[in-house]
């Protein structure tokens, strides 16, 4: 498979969008990824359901586990590939951060832990209401990564997408592995770098056997802690991360697609609530220790601008930028950031309501804007 480009170097980063009303993409789906696709342009899917109790934080997310949710995909990755585009499938299994109204039979969430996530997070119920109490987990990490190599599988030869990325980040099952302020596990996937390390490597030997290492990728979010996945050494956990990577990609002979990495100020509004300072230097060189060490394809995301973007792929300290917000707003953001117009303002409130139209499809395209969409700046 031919390496993704992005239109401009510009992704659109997987983000949850809670329109999936049975766990089944729909219409709007079609919609919305097909406004978003360009000639030679890449996108990733927000977070795919591996399992039934794979469901995270938010309520009506898809899945990809049953032949109707295939189906439903299939509907949406011909519509981007008719557009010229490639699309990724971000597989997804939430672990702690869930509820058991999402879990089949109101059972307990599973994850690396017993310990629940403290009252600083929220969990959205069905009714748009918040749980006020996280439960606490203790099932074994091998369910998880089994519903994963199912939903391959199943990925694989049906519904034609290009690839998958495993998500390995922002407090989700993976990253309760990998972070030791989360893993207290005292067997062999707990404790070290490397037992820390081995379920998520474990999931992708598995997926790379089931569909090859040119169609699948890692995200990570290593100084991050989203969830409570805090760790004490985000800097020597990447390294850990990447020489794992490298060391698979040397054995099997062949390149992971790319390494997604999340850069920490994607957390910033948490921090500006908790009161915690950021030193952007010390997450300058975290972000390009990354870079420089891993040998392969890196894409970078976390509140970059058109500028940050650029002046980030310019220094050679990314290949590509995943867009989040701003590609919520602006279907056509890759037209825009190439003529630099000024952008659609998103609107928070709408990003997890279960409108198949409001705030999910009907932002403007450039020259469509009426006096209420039009952006004040330039982003």
């Amino acid at each position: 498979m031919a390496r993704p480009r992005g239109g401009g170097g510009v992704v659109l980063a997987p983000m949850v969008r809670c329109r999936a009303l049975n766990k089944i993409p729909t219409e709007a789906h079609v919609v919305y990824y097909s406004q978003r696709s360009t000639q030679g342009g890449f996108l990733i899917t927000e977070g795919t359901l591996v399992a039934p109790n794979g469901h995270g934080r938010l309520p009506y997310c898809p899945g990809i586990y049953t032949d109707e949710q295939v189906e439903g995909w299939r509907k949406v990755v011909d519509a981007v590939h008719a557009k010229g585009a490639i699309i990724f499938c971000q597989l997804w299994h939430g672990g702690r951060a869930s509820h058991p109204v999402y879990q089949p039979g109101g059972g307990t969430p599973i994850s690396s832990t017993e310990k629940p996530i403290s009252n600083r997070w929220r969990i959205l119920m069905p009714d748009g209401s918040y749980a006020s109490e996280i439960p606490e987990v203790v099932e074994h990490y091998r369910q998880a990564m089994l519903n994963a190599i199912r939903a391959v599988r199943i990925l694989d030869v049906v519904t034609g997408f290009d690839g998958i990325e495993i998500h390995g980040g922002h407090g989700y099952l993976i990253d309760q592995f990998l972070k030791d302020g989360i893993n207290d596990r005292t067997d062999e996937y707990g404790g070290s770098l490397a037992n820390r390390c081995k379920f998520l490597m474990e999931v992708l030997h598995a997926v790379v056997l089931a569909i090859s290492a040119e169609r699948v990728a890692v995200r990570i979010s290593l100084a991050i802690d989203h969830f409570d996945a805090s760790d004490s050494n985000p800097l020597s956990l990447g390294l850990a991360v990447v020489e794992r990577l490298n060391k698979l990609q040397k054995d099997i002979g062949s390149q992971l697609t790319y390494l997604h990495v999340t850069h920490p100020r994607y957390a910033a509004p948490c921090r500006a609530q908790s009161h915690v300072q950021c030193n952007e230097g010390e997450e300058g060189h975290l972000m390009r220790t990354l870079r420089n060490a891993f040998k392969g394809t890196f894409i970078v995301s976390g509140r970059y601008t058109r500028e940050l973007g650029m002046d980030v792929v310019a220094k050679g300290d990314a290949d590509l930028i995943s867009y989040g917000w701003l590609f919520i707003s602006n279907p056509d953001l890759v037209h825009r950031f190439k003529v630099n117009e000024p952008l659609n303002k998103y609107v928070q409130a709408t990003f997890y309501t279960q409108d198949p139209v409001v705030g999910y499809t009907d932002y403007p395209f450039l020259g469509q804007e009426t006096e209420d969409t039009k952006s004040l700046s330039r982003l």
